[in-house]
């Protein structure tokens, strides 16, 4: 059987799986309801309902497995509450303590700037210039802890209002719109 691979631009809203097993769940958006996929295909990784931006799909395990791996960066571009400081950004940049499954968890050392060219990014309604000013950062992790960015920018002290994934390894999200959908094929990889 040939492995099929895909990028998609998951939009703000949907959970990052296909099959809804749980009854809390119910009501929720799944990536099968954008696309025709394959049989067996499965998200690599995951963004949470309120994250949007690149999301790699494919059937081959470890193609997952390895994009998964710690070896491969992963890029957010995050709107948070805010100005954001100087001091702020060394925090990120060096770990700042966050929780992980009830435990402290110190995350890793990892590349953080204020984002000051955010034309690339779909805009997207979040709330009211009344309710005060946001910064934009891009935040590049090789770690993928449940809630990872969201918990980190609180933890410094300007919480995530907007988090876009634009890359993650040698994939970019490029110009793609919400929804969307291209089939890849991954030539650095096997």
């Amino acid at each position: 059987m040939k492995h099929k691979y895909f990028k998609i631009y998951k939009p703000y809203g949907y959970l990052s799986q296909f099959v809804n097993h749980q009854n809390k769940r119910r009501n929720k958006k799944l990536l099968s309801e954008l696309h025709e996929f394959t049989e067996n295909v499965m998200a690599v990784g995951r963004l949470d309902e309120k994250s949007e931006g690149l999301l790699l799909l494919t059937t081959d395990g470890k193609f997952s497995n390895y994009i998964t791996s710690s070896k491969i960066e992963k890029e957010y571009h995050v709107m948070v509450d805010g100005i954001v400081t100087p001091k702020a950004i060394i925090e990120l940049q060096t770990g700042v303590d966050i929780s992980v499954e009830g435990k402290i968890y110190k995350t890793k050392p990892c590349k953080a700037e204020l984002l000051a060219d955010t034309s690339h990014i779909i805009e997207r309604f979040v709330r009211a210039e009344k309710h005060g000013p946001t910064s934009w950062l891009t935040i590049t992790l090789t770690e993928g802890k449940f809630r990872q960015v969201r918990k980190m920018t609180a933890k410094i002290g300007f919480p995530t209002l907007r988090l876009v994934r634009i890359r993650v390894g040698n994939y970019q999200l490029e110009r793609m719109k919400p929804a969307t959908v291209k089939e890849i094929n991954p030539t650095f990889f096997h």
